[in-house]
Parts: C-alpha cells; sequence; structure tokens
C-alpha cells in the first residue's frame, strides 16, 4: 500500500541477528534492483513500450483527458502493488509469526491494486473506488493491529487533496463523501485503537519508525496531488493564453485579463488597411476539392499570418479566400503605411512563387487605405477583434478595384510612401460611398528598383 512500514533498526538487543542480516541484505538488493530499473528505462526502447502499455491499460475508447487520468490512476495502483509487496518481504523475513496480519493484508493490497486496470472496462471511476475502499479498511486494520502510536491513520489525510485529482472536480456527489468518509476513518480510528489493546506489540523504535515514515507518506502524498492539481491549473491557464493571442492582439490580451468587464473601444487617428483576394480561387476549389482546397488554403494563410509577423501588421481575420491586415493598430506607429506595402509585395510574391512550384492559377488582388478607423473587440462567445471606418471601407472597395496579381492604394497612402516606392497610375476611379478619385499601383519598392 502507500503508506510505508518500518525500515527498522537491525543491531538491536532480542532481535535474531541471522534473520535481521538476512532481511538487511534483501532490503539492500530490492532498493538497487528498482534503482537499476529506474537508471536502464530510457535506454531500453523495449521496457519504455512495456512501461507505457501499462500506463494506458484498461484505457482505450476514453475521450482524452479521461485516459489521462485512468493512466495516472494505473500508475498509483502499480506503485501501491510494488509497495505493499516489497513491505510483505520485509515483514516476512523480520518476523513472519509476529507480522502476519500486516504480511497478508498487505498482500490483499497487491492483488486489489493490480484489479484496478481491468476495472475501468466497467466504469471510469471503478478503480479509483477500489483504491479509496481498499486503503481505507486496510488503514484501520494497521491501526488496529499497531495501535494509534504507530500514527498510520494520519495517511487518512490523503483523503483531504487525493479525490479531487481521481476523481474530478465535476464529481462533487462522490469526492465530498469520500473526503469525509476519509475524516470519519481517521477520527474512528483514532478513539477505537490504543496501545494498550494492539494486537502486535511491537518494539517502541520500530513504533516510531512506522509513525515518521506515514508522516512522511502523507505529506508527500498530499503535496503531489496539490502540485498536480496546480499543473493542471497552469497548463489550463497558458492554453487559454495561447489561444487568446492567436485570436486578439497581445495589447488586447493583457488589457482584458487585467480589466475583463472593461469594453475594449479604440479610436485611432491613423493607420493603414489591407485588402487581399485570390482571383478565381472558387472554380479552382471545384477543381481540387474538399481536402485539395483546404490544404492549398491552410498553406497560403499560413504564410501570410509568419509575413504579417515579420513586418509588424497585425492580421484581423480571414474570409474564404480572402485576408484582411492592419498596421498601427492596436499600437500606433509611424511607418504603418510602409510596413503594409512591404508585406502586400512579399504577400505577392510568395504567391507567384507558389503558382510556378504547383502549376496553379493563383492570383491576387490588394487594396489598401490609410486614415482614422475605430477598432474594438466584438461579442462574447467567439468574440473577435474588428475594426471600422472609412479607411476600411475605402481599402474594400480598392480591392475590388485592382488587377490580379497588383496592389491598388489610395492617395493617403502613395503620400506616405512616396519615397520608397515605386508607382504606376491607374487614373481616376470610381470608388462606391466615395466617388470619384485617383488611384495608383504599386510597381515596386524603391530599393528593389
Amino acid at each position: 500500500m502507500l503508506h510505508a512500514k518500518a525500515d527498522v533498526g537491525l543491531h538491536r538487543p532480542g532481535l535474531d541477528t541471522p534473520r535481521m542480516v538476512e532481511f538487511s541484505r534483501l532490503t539492500e538488493f530490492l532498493v538497487k534492483l528498482g534503482h537499476s530499473l529506474v537508471q536502464a528505462v530510457p535506454n531500453m526502447p523495449a521496457l519504455k513500450r512495456g512501461f507505457t502499455y501499462l500506463a494506458e491499460l484498461g484505457t482505450e475508447g476514453y475521450p482524452r483527458d479521461i485516459k489521462r487520468g485512468l493512466k495516472i490512476l494505473n500508475l498509483i495502483a502499480y506503485l501501491i502493488a510494488v509497495t505493499t509487496f516489497i513491505y510483505a518481504i520485509q515483514h516476512t523475513f523480520l518476523d513472519y509469526e509476529k507480522y502476519k496480519p500486516v504480511v497478508w493484508i498487505n498482500i490483499c493490497l497487491v492483488f486489489t491494486a493490480i484489479a484496478v486496470p481491468f476495472s475501468h472496462r466497467f466504469s471510469e471511476i471503478a478503480g479509483g473506488l477500489i483504491i479509496v475502499f481498499s486503503e481505507f479498511i486496510a488503514l484501520y486494520a494497521f491501526a488496529y493491529y499497531l495501535g494509534r502510536s504507530a500514527g498510520v491513520q494520519l495517511q487518512y489525510f490523503i483523503g483531504a487533496a487525493a479525490p479531487f485529482v481521481v476523481f474530478g472536480l465535476k464529481r462533487k456527489w462522490l469526492t465530498i463523501p469520500v473526503v469525509l468518509g476519509a475524516l470519519g476513518f481517521h477520527l474512528f480510528a483514532w478513539f477505537h485503537t490504543s496501545d494498550t489493546y494492539a494486537k502486535i506489540h511491537a518494539d517502541p523504535e520500530i513504533i516510531d519508525s512506522i509513525y515518521v515514515q506515514a508522516a512522511i507518506t502523507t505529506f508527500a502524498l498530499i503535496a503531489a496531488s496539490v502540485y498536480y492539481a496546480f499543473t493542471l491549473t497552469e497548463a489550463a491557464k497558458a492554453q487559454v493564453d495561447t489561444l487568446l493571442r492567436n485570436i486578439l492582439p497581445d495589447t488586447i490580451v493583457e488589457r482584458l485579463k487585467t480589466r475583463p468587464d472593461d469594453t475594449i473601444a479604440d479610436s485611432i487617428n491613423e493607420a493603414s488597411i489591407l485588402f487581399a483576394d485570390i482571383t478565381g480561387f472558387v472554380a479552382l476549389a471545384r477543381k481540387l476539392g474538399a481536402e485539395k482546397t483546404v490544404a492549398t488554403l491552410n498553406e497560403i494563410i499560413t504564410a501570410f499570418d509568419a509575413l504579417s509577423a515579420k513586418h509588424g501588421v497585425e492580421k484581423i481575420k480571414t474570409i474564404g479566400d480572402a485576408y484582411m491586415a492592419a498596421a498601427g493598430v492596436p499600437e500606433p506607429v509611424p511607418d504603418h503605411t510602409e510596413r503594409l506595402a512591404r508585406l502586400a509585395i512579399d504577400m505577392q510574391t510568395y504567391l507567384r512563387e507558389m503558382r510556378a512550384q504547383t502549376d496553379l492559377d493563383l492570383n491576387m488582388r490588394i487594396g489598401m487605405a490609410s486614415g482614422p478607423i475605430m477598432a474594438g473587440v466584438i461579442g462574447k462567445q467567439k468574440f473577435s477583434y474588428d475594426i471600422w471606418g472609412d479607411a476600411v471601407n475605402l481599402a474594400s472597395r480598392l480591392e475590388g478595384l485592382s488587377e490580379p496579381g497588383k496592389i491598388l492604394i489610395c492617395p493617403s497612402c502613395k503620400n506616405n510612401l512616396s519615397s520608397a516606392f515605386q508607382f504606376e497610375s491607374k487614373g481616376m476611379v470610381q470608388v462606391k460611398g466615395v466617388g470619384e478619385q485617383e488611384a495608383w499601383f504599386i510597381s515596386s519598392a524603391a530599393e528593389e528598383t
């Protein structure tokens, strides 16, 4: 079982010396064997596979989260089986006739623990219940035979933490009774066992040793349970944080974490917006089929995301084969138009290279505009960071007026980029909701020319 028995002194008067020497050699051999096995596991693939098989025994068919808990329960069961078997051997060599009840209780616990992995086929909580009931009864039996001064009943305190690890927080109807049961058994063992009427009269040194090891085991297992719970909590927080940062800008995530009830709404005096759309993608999707279409689009969007991060641009969203990005949000930057223009050029370059490698008819229109915008987080369930304003609408219109393989920009963008890029005039264009205005294509960056 999980509680430790006495590693008794080996040279006290009154004990059979040859038997104690045998016992000492056996203990030393078991310790060395265990140490050797632990060191050998990383270097023995077959042993590692066997270890994995034992950990997963009986967990087939369960969801991943439940399976993880059952694997931990299996490892606990194996630990109980191994340690109690060792304790049974130790007490057999120490004085079998005197410690016969302790030996056979441990042997019963060995078989009970071995049954835990096979109980998962009946229910995900069956193995935990087996351990709880067998340990509760065994601890009382040890207190009954050894007396309460041995401190074995201290290990009922493990029942204050372990049930939440074994059964989870959702089963309060089960965890709370187990916690109360552990408290009840502890009090019952304390008031209904005594040293005077103990069935096994062990030496005081042995009782002290049992008490010390019981206390160490109790503290260790409670600490392990709390550590495991906090580890899961920290892992969950890290996953949530990563997910949030994949959806929202980092600065917005920090604002939400600091003031979760506040509305995120900002007015930005100057920013640049980009809309990009892959031309003819619907027809291409019919030709490729669903699986190839999704794989191709995922490859393209993943590359665009990497380019956005490279140029310090914020991806806003994708709608089908359309890509929307902005520079200067959520934090203003002086070179927002230049960042976005370089991103647009790299996007067109990437798509040309992909077209040459795959022979797919891939082309893209891009429109860009600059000006004041509003930005904020909308929604409570599937929330998103979005932007609004005349500049956003203008960029969308310019994308529709652009041509495959080209980047069409507004007068504000041209003014911001005048010293850094080469342009080609498209002339006057009619922009819905804006009227007639001149627009330009970005032909290249100045340094490329």
